[in-house]
């Protein structure tokens, strides 16, 4: 008998066979179509500069965290994936009761999409987060509650609103406050003694002769004269007042919670301090004097322009009584 052909021999190309090639070709396309997915999910989570979180809360465990994490945080997602605490911990110590708190505030909110606050790095930085949260409120009853989050890194918004309020408020040669932040600050300080039934004092004082100190050394040495009264200033007061440069020579002070009597004592600390400020200019010596108004809260003082005043014209009655003084009001 004749030997079969080899064709002969293979198996019949049934429907059921087609199908199943169809088929296997059909999930090798999902499964490529899936990896390219999640190696395009992947790059985005790396390359975006937020972290994005999901927290069991009755359990108390981070169910993931992206890539970023590790980069803004500078430590271990494995280690926070196993210990919540890790994220607690990094967090600087006078926020910390804030981000708890508001963290938990989703529970009856649904989201919290305004909390700021600010992170130490494994390597000592101070970062600021913006961390929005939210939970499904959809979930099914008995489900356990998952909280979701993206933490961004919002440092140098930060920054630049610093730099922006610093350079709003403050006088750009002496770095004191500027009027009109001074008396911004000063109203709020006024507001609040009267609330307090605290006492409050008010400073004025004036650079003796400033015109002929310019004229005589030149306005390099009078800007340096400036800076010299307002770093006096700055030592000479108590933590918590106020000092600003309210004019071309002219500078204020603000002592919250300050007896008459204690801010006569502030008032000649910072006399005797600017007496002995020695200044040379090519070759030549030069000392300053400085005339000071001062005047307190009283019952009938409604506003802190009325202190301002009364301060103002002492400090001109300093002047006409031969300068270099202090008159009181």
């Amino acid at each position: 008998m004749a030997p079969k052909n080899l064709q002969d021999s293979s198996p019949p190309h049934s429907p059921e066979a087609a199908q199943t090639l169809i088929a296997l070709m059909h999930a090798q396309g999902e499964v490529a179509r899936l990896t390219e997915r999640e190696q395009l999910l992947s790059t985005l989570l790396t390359s975006v500069n937020a972290v994005l979180w999901a927290f069991n809360w009755e359990t108390r465990r981070v169910l993931y965290v992206s890539p970023a994490y590790e980069r803004i945080f500078g430590r271990s997602a494995d280690r926070l994936l196993a210990d919540c605490n890790q994220w607690r911990d990094s967090i600087h110590p006078d926020d910390l009761d804030y981000a708890k708190r508001s963290l938990a505030e989703v529970l009856d909110k649904g989201a919290v999409e305004d909390r700021e606050y600010r992170i130490i790095t494994a390597d000592g930085r101070v970062r600021w987060l913006s961390d929005k949260c939210f939970i499904n409120l959809q979930a099914e009853p008995g489900q356990p509650v998952i909280i979701v989050g993206l933490a961004e890194d919002i440092t140098d918004k930060k920054q630049m609103e610093t730099e922006l309020h610093r350079l709003a408020t403050t006088d750009a040669l002496t770095q004191s406050s500027n009027r009109h932040h001074f008396f911004e600050c000063a109203r709020r300080a006024f507001t609040h003694a009267r609330q307090q039934g605290e006492p409050l004092s008010f400073l004025m004082l004036d650079i003796d002769d400033f015109k002929t100190i310019n004229d005589t050394y030149g306005h390099q040495a009078g800007d340096n004269v400036l800076q010299r009264i307002a770093e006096s200033g700055r030592a000479a007061l108590r933590r918590g007042d106020l000092f600003g440069r309210i004019g071309g020579e002219e500078f204020a002070a603000v002592f919250p919670g300050c007896t008459p009597q204690m801010a006569l004592q502030v008032a000649e600390r910072l006399q005797r301090q600017i007496q002995r400020l020695r200044f040379m200019q090519e070759g030549q010596a030069f000392g300053i004097t400085i005339s000071q108004g001062l005047t307190s809260l009283s019952a009938a003082d409604e506003n802190v322009e009325l202190l301002f005043s009364r301060a103002d014209a002492a400090m001109y009655q300093a002047k006409r009584d031969g300068k270099n003084r202090i008159v009181t009001a």
